[in-house]
């Protein structure tokens, strides 16, 4: 029976410096997320009375990621329902609801990549997710031209402007209109196969 590898043990020192005890260096929290997001376990102890802190270390690290511009995982709504559990007679459920959520959502992302790649191929994929975040352009566009007080497109103007003539923007939505169509055909002809 093979068994599991020990985690790498880093030692947090009064200082607040970090110190990975398997490559003998000073690592960052940024280090740390990094070997999480490898898989790799760390167990992270107080270098003075050895109290096992690593618990804390991981959500300093979560706060370190939500701080940063456009890495917000956890909403607002949901951090205050987060503590709303402390102290309540729920509280030792949360742990293994979330967990167990994250696992299933973990699952279903690798799946549903896996099943992305194996029908459309990953050209296509990432065609697609770039069709995802032209289309989100595009829709952030028009709901700031809906906007309450955003300033009306101006027409053309100067000696080659035809009266009536639209707005540059509608050429832009044309463009895109026939991207989408485009890529609708491409879709259909990579699903056909």
């Amino acid at each position: 029976m093979a068994s599991e590898k020990p985690p790498t043990i880093i030692k947090k020192y009064a200082n607040r410096r970090l110190y990975h005890m398997g490559t003998s260096t000073y690592v960052t929290l940024e280090d740390l997320a990094q070997m999480v997001r490898q898989g790799e376990d760390f167990a992270v102890t107080d270098a003075k009375s050895g109290e096992d802190i690593t618990r804390s270390v991981l959500a300093q690290i979560i706060f370190e990621q939500e701080n940063k511009q456009g890495q917000n995982l956890l909403p607002t709504a949901f951090l205050r329902q987060l503590i709303r559990f402390y102290g309540d007679s729920l509280q030792s459920l949360v742990p293994r609801y979330l967990e167990f959520s994250m696992d299933h959502l973990t699952r279903d992302q690798n799946r549903l990549r896996e099943q992305m790649e194996k029908t459309f191929g990953p050209v296509a994929v990432h065609a697609i997710e770039d069709q995802v975040r032209a289309n989100m352009t595009f829709f952030s566009e028009a709901m700031r031209m809906w906007a309450p007080f955003a300033t009306p497109p101006v027409a053309p103007s100067g000696p080659d402007a035809k009266p009536g003539a639209a707005p540059p923007e509608s050429t832009d939505i044309d463009a895109l209109k026939r991207q989408m169509a485009e890529m609708q055909e491409k879709l259909e002809a990579l699903s056909r196969k």
